[in-house]
């Protein structure tokens, strides 16, 4: 079975890094499957069919951190001791937060435009760009991480949630016209 005591990037035999080959870890993710599978073990004992549950489990919730940009990032100032608070957390970056303000007020006003899905996409493009290049900017700070690039990384993970929020209530307000019309 799995070894629980490995973190995620050792249990897909993967290198501790943020830029990961997303081809190489599907694979893993596919093959470990295979290998604790619930269907496997059906005939086997309690404690094998409790422990391939278990370690499909881990495999499930060790890929979603993994393949996601920001959860990713999470997990590495994790294994690198720093703890976040995503819900208490917030960018000191005031022209950022002057950004998202304006980028809200866009977003409200797009519901009134005359393409409120144009309006809406053309702000989606904006922040995935945005996200885009934060990618880029955290993948340097995990290259060699001393103290200092750590607190970058948790703040460039800051704007990247605060982002990552404005593209969900971006895509909710997209569900709400498609429900109204």
């Amino acid at each position: 079975m799995l070894d629980f005591s490995k973190n995620f990037f050792e249990l897909f035999g993967l290198p501790i890094a943020y830029v990961l080959d997303t081809e190489q870890l599907s694979e893993r993710y596919r093959e470990l499957q295979r290998v604790v599978h619930p269907d496997r073990y059906a005939n086997g004992t309690d404690q094998e069919r409790r422990l391939s549950l278990q370690g499909a489990t881990r495999i499930n919730e060790a890929y979603q951190v993994l393949k996601d940009p920001i959860e990713r990032a999470r997990y590495l100032l994790t294994l690198n001791g720093i703890e976040m608070d995503a819900q208490r957390e917030s960018t000191k970056d005031t022209a950022f937060l002057m950004e998202q303000l304006e980028l809200r007020e866009a977003l409200e006003e797009s519901r009134h435009a005359t393409d409120p899905y144009a309006a809406i996409a053309g702000l989606m493009e904006k922040i995935n760009r945005r996200i885009n290049g934060l990618v880029g900017q955290m993948a340097v700070q995990f290259e060699m991480p001393t103290p200092d690039q750590l607190e970058a990384a948790r703040e460039i993970l800051r704007k990247m949630q605060f982002l990552q929020k404005f593209r969900y209530d971006a895509e909710a307000l997209e569900s709400e016209l498609d429900q109204t019309s």
